[in-house]
């Protein structure tokens, strides 16, 4: 089980905190659902196709305004190295629409990074509590998909081989596409060159070891963000490898 709660920092927030938020009262054209009405819908929706939370935590912005959950769930065919996390999101400010982040998490860390998103509502727009069981069903029911692409992906990392220069490179890159603060560039350095789990050295110096070495230098970050950045990172080190895939498209 992943102690995901090390993600949340200062940010850090109780179940029943985020059952107390208020929710903003809607206008005639942005109707908000409470962060804990989205949270319940998705983990029923979890329930009903048979996934299981095992572990979960829970961040709020300051006021309380923007939302971000964490769900490792199971379903009888993990990995022995890393676990099926989804990310839950909802904002009360009109930042982003409500979604679901689906990505993993490293058991030798906890280092955690987001592969792909689904929106659930293109805004807060009218009707949408009559729509959310319908809307959250049907991205729910597409996690079948993204994880089997996750699962391609994280195997092809784990073969491809990089050297000292590929790997300098796209440190730079990573500072480019704002995927990492050019003050974490020493920790990226460091993890790439001499890793602190014997895991990720196991194998020589491959993009998974890449990958690890830049998820683990976000930690304690901006868990908000988090989905944008390990999606950019994704991003770099598919071309690298040679994946492409089609952009999900959203609901």
């Amino acid at each position: 089980m992943l102690n995901l709660i090390l993600h949340c920092g200062s940010r850090q927030a109780s179940r029943e905190l985020v059952e107390r938020c208020p929710t903003p009262p809607p206008t005639p054209t942005w109707v908000p659902i409470a962060h804990h009405q989205l949270l319940e819908r998705v983990e029923s929706s979890l329930t009903a196709t048979g996934l299981r939370v095992v572990n979960q935590a829970h961040a709020l912005s300051a006021d309380r305004m923007r939302y971000f959950g964490l769900l490792e769930v199971v379903n009888g065919n993990g990995h022995a190295d890393y676990a099926l996390v989804i990310g839950v999101r909802n904002s009360h400010d009109r930042t982003f629409p409500a979604g679901l982040a689906v990505g993993s998490a490293v058991f030798a860390c906890d280092n955690l990074s987001f592969s792909s998103e689904i929106v659930i509502a293109r805004r807060h727009t009218r009707f949408i509590e009559r729509d959310l069981p319908g809307l959250v069903d049907q991205a729910v029911g597409r996690l079948g998909d993204l994880r089997g692409l996750q699962d391609e992906r994280i195997a092809l990392y784990k073969q491809t081989a990089l050297n000292d220069v590929r790997a300098h490179h796209l440190t730079i890159k990573a500072v480019d596409a704002r995927i990492v603060p050019v003050t974490r560039v020493p920790h990226v350095l460091r993890e790439w060159r001499r890793p602190s789990h014997e895991e990720f050295a196991r194998d020589g110096k491959t993009a998974w070891r890449f990958m690890n070495a830049v998820t683990g230098a976000a930690k304690g970050g901006n868990l908000l963000q988090l989905p944008r950045r390990t999606q950019a990172l994704h991003g770099l080190l598919d071309a690298v490898c040679g994946l492409q895939r089609a952009p999900v498209p959203a609901n």
